[in-house]
């Protein structure tokens, strides 16, 4: 186990990996409250605008894995603060005057900024005592989601009173500020070998998932039987394929596919991806539908500080549930844990799509949604941290990461596009353009919460316990207690 005795440098260590989390819920609290408002500053249409979340998302889903792998290595302290100073840059282009070139790629850049988060988990397991490790590792897993919240009613303040590019630049200082932090306490990594960046398996992934997101948004103006439909649809999956027969192959690859032959990782990932489609189609139908003018004969005209105050409920719902799930373990194991949690967030997907004729009733789903999000958020990693090496965690995190990210980037698309081809004559997406894509939300909820139970036999209460943080050096699993649970105390041994 690691060493208690840490330099008094690194007593705030916990507290900067945690204001890495809330980083990357920064980050993403800049689309999509500000995706009208961007459309209209910048003069394009509102699905082009959708792409300043989507290209994020993407980037992220790329760019974790080549972090992470980067990150099980000699070199994560430096990997950590490069991409800190490449979110710096990103945060600051969107908020020049570049138009909207300059936007996306500021936005892009950014993406490189959710790559932080395994790697602020990988850190807190091997720098911090077992104790401060757990609580640290389930405060990261539930951050990322509420700090989403969070952040839209302060970007939705700064749009509103300073405009859209102003709300950049808080992005700007609070990605220079955690640089300094985190130059001042990040330890350097324990010594573990290098291998090899597989760049020929990132250029794969990158390009085949851009191609199907392309295929996804474009299919519209393409048309959907289009020879450039088809062509691009059907390379991106030979691409992927190919990724994926690489991968399998290497020794060191930059995702490890393998670690899918647990059921309990492949259930978190798969968790992952489905439930990250469905939290961006939420936060995406849900801010749009209350920006919505009441004109159309449905939604409330509301500013984009209202539609950010809508996410504030999903925000204090995850950060309670995901609270609350540290001490759930003792009477469920985390295999029942995973579907209750997506079972909640249907129901509040549900309530949406039924009853959204009132704020409150908005603010009453999105808040059933924050406490099924928190606790499915804190349970995954916590999946996997139980099933892999110590060596490994960076990766295998990282792996969860990406179908995260790229579950939010399909989610953005897909609401762009159903809200799209939903549209009345004018342009603006019918009352029953929102039912649908609330309808197909609710299916990625319902299908999470089938996919524990199905492929993985849950454990008595009992023996759902797994390991603890361990020393960086073993490769190997002991049996320990749960990673989300309270300590236990063994007496001395000589």
């Amino acid at each position: 186990m690691p060493s208690t005795d840490h330099p008094p440098t690194r007593r705030g260590l916990a507290p900067v990996l945690i204001s890495a989390g809330l980083l990357t819920a920064l980050i993403s609290s800049l689309g999509a409250p500000m995706v009208p408002a961007l459309a209209e500053a910048h003069g394009v249409s509102v699905s082009a605008a959708q792409w300043s979340l989507t290209i994020t998302m993407l980037v992220g889903a790329v760019a974790t894995p080549v972090m992470g792998r980067l990150g099980d290595g000699p070199h994560r302290r430096t990997v950590f603060l490069c991409g800190l100073l490449l979110v710096l840059a990103g945060s600051v282009l969107p908020a020049l005057p570049l138009g909207f070139p300059g936007l996306l790629t500021g936005r892009a850049l950014q993406g490189v900024g959710i790559g932080l988060t395994p790697l602020a988990m990988s850190v807190a397991r091997d720098a911090l005592a077992p104790r401060r490790a757990r609580s640290t590792l389930a405060t990261l897993s539930v951050t990322a989601a509420s700090g989403v919240g969070l952040g839209y009613p302060v970007t939705g303040w700064l749009a509103d009173r300073l405009g859209a590019q102003a709300a950049f630049w808080p992005a700007a200082i609070a990605t220079a500020v955690a640089f300094v932090a985190a130059y001042l306490v990040l330890p350097p990594p324990p010594p573990r070998p290098s291998h090899r960046l597989d760049l020929a398996g990132a250029a794969l992934l990158a390009t085949g998932t851009t191609g199907l997101l392309l295929t996804l948004t474009q299919s519209r103006s393409w048309g959907r039987l289009s020879p450039a439909a088809l062509a691009v649809g059907a390379g991106s999956a030979l691409l992927l394929l190919l990724w994926g027969r690489r991968t399998l192959r290497r020794d060191h690859p930059l995702v490890d596919l393998r670690l899918l032959k647990d059921r309990s990782v492949l259930v978190a990932d798969l968790n992952g991806v489905l439930s990250g489609v469905a939290l961006s189609m939420t936060f995406s139908l849900v801010t749009r539908y209350v920006l919505t003018p009441v004109e159309t004969g449905y939604g409330f005209g509301a500013s984009v500080l209202t539609a950010g105050l809508m996410l504030v409920p999903f925000a204090v719902g995850s950060l309670a549930a995901g609270q609350a799930t540290r001490v759930a373990p003792r009477c469920l194991p985390l295999d029942r844990l995973l579907p209750a949690g997506c079972l909640l967030s249907l129901t509040g997907t549900v309530l949406f799509v039924m009853e959204r004729n009132t704020l409150w009733q908005v603010v009453a789903a999105m808040a059933v949604i924050g406490l099924g999000t928190g606790i499915a958020m804190a349970v995954m990693p916590a999946m996997i941290v139980r099933a892999v090496a110590a060596d490994g965690t960076t990766s295998a995190l990282g792996v969860n990461q990406v179908l995260k990210y790229f579950g939010y980037a399909l989610g953005s698309a897909l609401s762009a596009v159903l809200l799209e081809r939903g549209a009345s004559s004018d342009g603006v997406p019918t009352d029953a353009a929102y039912t649908v894509a609330g309808l197909t939300a609710c299916a990625m909820w319902a299908v999470s919460a089938l996919a524990g139970p199905l492929l993985v036999r849950s454990p008595s209460p009992s023996g759902a316990g797994g390991p603890e943080p361990q020393d960086p050096g073993r490769a190997t699993r002991t049996p320990g207690p749960h990673p989300l649970s309270a300590p236990t105390v063994h007496p001395p041994k000589n």
